[in-house]
């Protein structure tokens, strides 16, 4: 007789499933004074900001495992002088994308 064992990966998402909707769940009875207090609302408000942030460096600095250094890294530059100069932000993306485009082709 043959046991079919559910494998480790299906196990895995069905865990991380069930943990996320629990933790979901267990949002709905934190009390309202705790998510009104000015702490919490200051850290809320910094959150995106630093999930982005991250997002921008990982995509900026690695390919793969390895860090590196690219035109990748010329493009967010330009975007940072775009924005210190104040710049609209359709301007900072065409300003970053065409000097990461031009540096890719001088390549």
């Amino acid at each position: 007789m043959e046991v079919n064992l559910i494998e480790p990966f299906w196990l895995a998402v069905i865990g991380t499933s069930l943990f996320a909707f629990l933790l979901k769940i267990l949002g709905y009875s934190v009390p309202k004074r705790f998510l009104t207090h000015p702490r919490i609302l200051k850290i809320n408000s910094l959150i995106p900001i630093a999930l982005l942030s991250a997002l921008v460096a990982v995509q900026t600095f690695t390919q793969g495992p390895r860090l590196v250094a690219d035109q990748r890294l010329a493009g967010v530059g330009v975007a940072v002088l775009a924005l210190i100069l104040r710049a609209p932000f359709p301007v900072v993306v065409v300003c970053a994308a065409a000097t990461s485009a031009a540096l890719f082709h001088l390549k």
